[in-house]
């Protein structure tokens, strides 16, 4: 049952653990979002699709987001209880950091069963969504448009170019189009307005034109026909869409379970076991550390006596983001053979937990201990350093003082 100092604790985590990691996954997803908005544009598609995408993008930096979300409301919870001399109250009336850590672990579980479910069963579901979307506006599956003052080829042996286009593509005007058939025929045609039209038959649009020029050739006719016309309503045949390919046929398109048959079926070649092991083991350290995120959080949030520096939150990112990358880089190395894929994961996972593990020790269990003790007090030296490059050069020694007037008057 939590007690009255527990409920403390978590109203002190859950807002700021809330906070950063809303923030973590926009900042992570803010760059891909350019990045999407420059491919949807220059392949034609409905910019309403890059909401779209995005959303399938969510769980993929959730599984980063969450670890610093966690890790950053736990430590921005102790680091104002520590401000505000409220730890060493806790700690002199007999709570310890063991029992305060009783709320940050029921929170670590929560948000590891959280990413549990999303690296196991809901990436890869999104993943091939998101892929599926990148395969609909290549093929024009979404209905891409077409660009104004360019040649687009709109159905096999038809070439469309418009001018202008008005009401979302509703209303063309300076409209050319050439068609051409398998035995040598060919339809040129030129008209000041166009609009598209649907049919009964899915496979066929047509295409109205206005006050325009057409121009018909076929092989053996000496001089093409050439007709002017109020309007014309042209057939256009749709390609047939290719279907997109069927989940799985990437690892990150697989769960966990389907990994973990994968890399034990003996009829799987040795590449594809080897490339599914390195990412089943990822995957399952990347919930499990959740549970040593707590020790490393507490560790960094108390900063040293008669001290407000912030650089336990700072180092708290860095560490992260390197641990991220190195696993990142463990699971390229396992899948292409240079080492073990499960002792890829789980050695680095094993250095952090003790690095997390010897940390908390310091700070609960050693008098006066503080693990980020020396790193403090070395940026308060550099920040020393830089203030004393800041001061005017006579200050400092570098520049003699000008001499007195009645001293100046007696040398002359």
């Amino acid at each position: 049952m939590l007690t009255a100092v527990d409920r403390y604790l978590f109203r002190l985590i859950i807002v700021p653990l809330v906070g950063t990691l809303v923030i973590a996954a926009m900042l992570l997803l803010l760059e891909k979002m350019l990045n999407l908005f420059d491919f949807v544009v220059n392949e034609g598609g409905p910019v309403s699709v890059v909401w779209r995408m995005l959303g399938n993008l969510i769980p993929e930096y959730l599984s980063l987001g969450i670890p610093i979300g966690v890790t950053l409301g736990i430590l921005l919870g102790f680091r104002r209880l520590a401000l505000s001399s409220e730890l060493d109250a806790l700690n002199s009336v007999g709570v310890g950091y063991g029992r305060m850590l009783r709320v940050p672990y029921i929170l670590a579980a929560i948000f590891a069963l959280i990413n549990f479910g999303i690296v196991g069963f809901l990436q890869p579901y999104s993943r091939y969504a998101y892929e599926g979307l990148r395969f609909e506006l290549r093929s024009g599956a979404l209905g891409a448009s077409i660009k104004v003052g360019e040649f687009t080829r709109i159905a096999e042996r038809t070439t469309l170019r418009v001018e202008q286009s008005f009401d979302q593509g509703s209303d063309l005007r300076g409209v050319f189009v050439r068609a051409a058939q398998a035995d040598g025929r060919s339809l040129a045609v030129s008209a000041a307005r166009g609009q598209f039209l649907i049919t009964d038959d899915p496979d066929i649009i047509i295409l109205r034109l206005k006050n325009g020029t057409l121009v018909h050739d076929a092989p053996g006719t000496a001089t093409p026909r050439v007709l002017t016309f109020v309007q014309h309503d042209l057939p256009v045949n749709l390609p047939a869409m290719e279907s997109f390919r069927s989940r799985g046929s990437e690892n990150l398109e697989r769960t966990i379970p389907e990994l973990w048959a994968q890399m034990r079926d003996p009829g799987t070649p040795a590449e594809d076991r080897q490339t599914s092991s390195a990412a089943f083991h990822r995957r399952m350290v990347q919930w499990i550390v959740m549970f040593v995120l707590p020790l490393l959080a507490v560790a960094l949030a108390v900063p040293p006596k008669r001290s407000t520096s912030a650089i336990g939150v700072f180092l708290s990112v860095v560490i992260l983001v390197t641990y991220h990358k190195v696993s990142e880089y463990g699971e390229r190395m396992g899948a292409i053979g240079r080492v073990d894929p499960m002792l890829a994961q789980w050695v680095p996972f094993v250095l952090f937990t003790a690095m997390c593990v010897w940390f908390y020790h310091v700070l609960a269990h050693k008098p006066g201990g503080q693990p980020i003790g020396a790193v403090d007090r070395l940026f308060k030296k550099l920040g020393g350093l830089f203030k004393g490059l800041k001061k005017p050069a006579a200050k400092i020694g570098l520049v003699p003082d000008e001499p007195d007037e009645p001293e100046a008057q007696a040398a002359r």
